[in-house]
Parts: C-alpha cells; structure tokens; sequence
C-alpha cells in the first residue's frame, strides 16, 4: 500500500514541479521581453541625442514591450509585473503559494533584458559618458546614462509629488487591467494585449514625465539592480532622495489604496 501511495504522488510532484517551472520560465521571458523593448528604445533615443527618436518614441517601445511581454507569457497569465500577480492573489483568489514564483521570475528576466541592453548599447554608452571606466546616474552628471535601465525623479519633484505621479500611473494600469479582463463589461477578449499596448502608451505619453512610471516593482528594481551591479554605484539607490523606494515600493501601496 505504501509503495503504491508513494507511485502516486511521483507523478503528482513531478507535474506541479512541470507547472511551477513553465509558469516561472514564462513569467522570466516576458518581463525581459517587456525590458528589451521599454530600455531598448530609452537608449536609442538618450544615447543618439534625441537623433533617433523622442518623448513619444519611448512611450511607443514600452507600449511594444508590454504587448509583446503579454503573447510571450500567455501561458502563466501574464503578469509580468509583480504588483498584477499581488493584486490577483488579494482580489482574484490567485494561489498565494504562486506569488513568490511569479516575483522573483519577473525581477530576474528584468534583470537579463537589462543586461542584454546595456551590452548591445555598451559602446554607445562609453562615448555618451565619456570613458569606459565612467558610469553615472541622473542628478549627478549632465551626461548620465543610468536612466536608461529604472526611472529617476524629475528634480522639482517633491516625495508627494512622487507619489501622487506613480499613484496615478499604477492605479490607471490595474484599474484598465481588470476592465480589460472583465467578461461582464466589454472586455477585450483576445484583443488584451493590443489595449495593453494603447494603455502603457497612454500613460507614458500623459503621466511619463515626471518620474519615469515605473508601474512595475520588476520593471524597476530588476533593471536598477542591474545598473549596481554594472558600477553605476550606490547613487542608483541614492538618487532622488532614495527614490527607488518610491518606484518599487509604491506601486504595491497604489494597489491596495485603489482596491480596499
């Protein structure tokens, strides 16, 4: 009977082992999908001295990188972004026991489409910084390049204003997000991803300005870790007043406000 018992549950572990890795395997290529295309087109567009590109441009690479994002991780829902997986787990019934899978897949792919980035730019950023060996982050240098992985306040910016710009943002994104979803409404049936894409360059083009809508704890704090770690320095965390805080932190307490 034991040895029976012990057979069946084999299979058992092996499959919920088989779901958790494709669900995290998905998760990991979408949200570095989604960075490739969103600090891809940052740099293209810093890096050529608005040459090859602008305000609006940038606006269209992040729409391109959340739709795109969203097709290649259909198969675990495709939430590359960990305040979505929060927010399904505390509305939406989502397995808790996911959440952490979910999280640390989406910062670890923002981190690879970060440092896919920054080595097809690394040339480019040499040139713009002045030296291989010079890597700095905005409000510290006129020719920083560090934004081009995570967001930087504005520098009029005040920590209300702060979070009042990723308050709007967040909530605009998981607000849209759910009505996209609703069968009950409209809905947007398979068509989600195209609106996802009008909504990101929405929020980019009307509310992008003032601290760079992180929107996204992965999309942020992944791509900053990796910044750190390709010697732009303590200043990553430093700058704006430790704005980082802000960006990976407030997306989570928007979701929370706009939902309770």
């Amino acid at each position: 009977m034991e040895i029976e018992n012990s057979t069946a549950k084999s299979p058992l572990i092996r499959y919920k082992l088989k779901a958790y890795c494709r669900d995290a395997f998905s998760e990991f290529f979408g949200t570095m999908i989604l960075i490739l295309f969103g600090d891809g087109v940052v740099a293209q567009v810093l890096l050529s001295h608005g040459q090859k590109g602008d305000h609006q441009s940038i606006s269209w690479g992040w729409g391109l990188g959340v739709m795109l994002g969203v097709y290649v991780s259909g198969a675990s829902g495709a939430h590359i972004n960990p305040a979505v997986t929060f927010a399904n787990c505390v509305f939406r019934k989502f397995p808790w026991r996911k959440f952490p899978v979910y999280a640390i897949a989406q910062i670890l792919g923002a981190m690879c489409g970060a440092a896919i980035v920054y080595g097809n730019y690394k040339s480019a950023i040499d040139v713009f910084e002045g030296g291989s060996n010079i890597r700095t982050v905005p409000g510290y240098s006129d020719t920083a390049t560090a934004g081009i992985f995570c967001t930087y306040p504005a520098d009029f910016m005040t920590k209300t204003g702060q979070f009042f710009s990723e308050f709007i943002a967040s909530a605009i994104l998981m607000f849209m997000i759910f009505a996209l979803k609703d069968d009950g409404n409209m809905g947007a049936g398979p068509l989600t991803p195209l609106a996802l894409f009008f909504v990101i360059f929405g929020i980019g083009a009307c509310f992008g300005w003032e601290t760079g809508y992180a929107i996204n704890l992965a999309r942020d704090f992944g791509p900053r870790l990796t910044s750190y770690m390709l010697g732009y320095g303590h200043e990553v965390w430093a700058a704006g007043n430790y704005y980082f805080w802000d960006a990976s932190l407030l997306v989570l307490v928007s979701v929370i406000i706009l939902y309770e």
